[in-house]
């Protein structure tokens, strides 16, 4: 018998079928981590958003709280104003991160004396599992519908 150099058709399936197992495996694993890091990303946006509306308050007393995003964003920040606070940054400000959608709604005044900041997943069970939301009490709250109105019934996020 002649020996010859290399692997053969089995040994090569073999390893083939080796790499499949432990890609299906490892790939629940890595979405699963995404998700959490996306969701982590959007209370901490949402976070952002009140320390924002409380700075936005006190910096424009006349005004209240920002009406929009946009308002808490901006782009040319010599001097800041009213309608460009430079407080977030332009990516949040246009209502999309990671995978979440931010919503400002509920902006009663003048002045404007409360806001309702809500965020969900884009694609749910892709992106994120869970909603969240805050109001003027800066209370990060989450739930795992879609949460059309913000309010202390829902469950604060620990």
């Amino acid at each position: 018998m002649r020996r010859t150099k290399g692997f053969s058709l089995i040994e090569l399936l073999i390893v083939v079928a080796i790499i499949l197992i432990i890609a299906a495996i490892a790939i629940p694993s890595f979405l699963h981590s995404r998700m959490a890091a996306n969701e982590s990303a959007a209370v901490a946006a949402v976070r952002t958003v009140n320390t924002a509306q409380i700075s936005f308050s006190s910096a424009y007393p006349t005004v209240g709280y920002a009406a929009t995003l946009t308002a808490l964003a901006g782009t040319s920040c010599s001097p800041p104003s009213a309608t460009g606070a430079c407080l977030i940054d332009e990516t949040l400000a246009s209502g999309t991160r990671q995978g979440y959608s931010f919503t400002l709604t509920t902006v009663t005044g003048p002045p404007n004396s409360a806001y309702t900041i809500v965020a969900g997943p884009i694609q749910q069970n892709y992106n994120g599992v869970r909603y969240f939301c805050s109001f003027a009490d800066a209370v990060v709250r989450y739930s795992l519908n879609t949460i059309s109105t913000c309010d202390p019934t829902i469950a604060p996020q620990n």
